[in-house]
């Protein structure tokens, strides 16, 4: 397999967040001119040469085994999806070719069957990128209609960052958008030099403080659930779970879906979402940007 400079980057980022402490290595002389761990110190950590570690960082065309690489990501104190992330760059950004779009893809019509029979809970598919490729109506009164925007627009990290009513719709904005940053990361990770997700890499840069830092800081999010608080305009505020259910016909989609606690407060919402007069409202928002400052 072939080295990359995103593999490199990667592995600075990673070196640069760790104190010796953290590590577990041996406080060495003299004063630190950068953040983080020592080269010399991270292969020391994981059983290399300061040469051939300087070579990984580097994104030399060298061939680093499981066994090393298991032991960089133990030095760098890698979570799993980090040293996923870890081993996706080093096996596809090198041999991709760039500006290959991937095929378009597609829901299957079973599948938007299912998203109509879930209809009294958000549901919705997401794709590459997490592009909103099918929603249920009450996906689009939760969040917004997501296939009356512009088909660039149909996604969902996009709204999350740049529209100012999802901003005021998570109670929890930042954790949120960093997450959802996160998953475009590992999304970079499996489909390196994809046109379309460079250029909503760039627009987010372009628009964004916020990910500017986060992308700059190479942070991987792969959370297949988890809880969301939101406050929406109509109904007030809501506690809803959410499962990302993988689709072994296509990995690149995931069917993810919203549920409350049976009897709380948050259920009572998603039932007045559904058959209060706010369901024949439809949401169409002018495309904004998210006010950093």
């Amino acid at each position: 397999m072939g080295q990359s400079a995103e593999f490199g980057k990667f592995l600075k980022v990673m070196r640069a967040r760790l104190s010796p402490e953290d590590a577990g290595a041996q406080e060495s002389s003299g004063s630190r001119r950068v953040p983080g761990l020592r080269r010399e110190e991270v292969a020391r950590l994981s059983g290399v040469s300061t040469d051939y570690y300087t070579r990984l960082e580097q994104g030399r065309n060298i061939h680093p085994s499981k066994a090393v690489l298991e032991s960089v990501a133990r030095a760098l104190r890698l979570d799993a999806g980090e040293q996923a992330h870890m081993m996706d760059l080093l096996e596809h950004c090198a041999s991709s070719a760039a500006g290959n779009p991937g095929p378009v893809q597609k829901v299957r019509p079973a599948l938007r069957q299912l998203l109509d029979a879930v209809g009294d809970v958000p549901a919705m598919v997401l794709g590459r990128r997490a592009d909103v490729l099918a929603g249920n109506r009450m996906a689009h009164l939760l969040f917004t209609d997501f296939a009356a925007l512009p088909a660039p627009e149909r996604n969902l990290t996009r709204w999350i960052i740049l529209d100012p009513s999802a901003g005021a719709l998570f109670r929890d904005w930042k954790t949120v958008a960093a997450e959802a940053v996160g998953s475009l990361r590992m999304d970079v990770g499996r489909h390196p030099n994809d046109p379309q997700t460079n250029q909503l890499v760039g627009e987010l840069a372009v628009h964004s403080e916020h990910f500017r830092q986060w992308w700059a800081g190479h942070r991987v999010a792969t959370r297949s659930a988890g809880t969301v608080r939101l406050h929406h305009p109509v109904v007030g505020d809501l506690e809803l779970n959410f499962e990302n259910l993988g689709l072994p016909d296509d990995p690149d989609q995931v069917l993810r879906v919203y549920s409350a606690k049976a009897g709380s407060p948050s259920s009572d919402a998603l039932t007045l979402l559904n058959f209060g007069d706010v369901g024949t409202q439809t949401h169409v928002p002018e495309p904004a940007r998210r006010d950093d400052s």
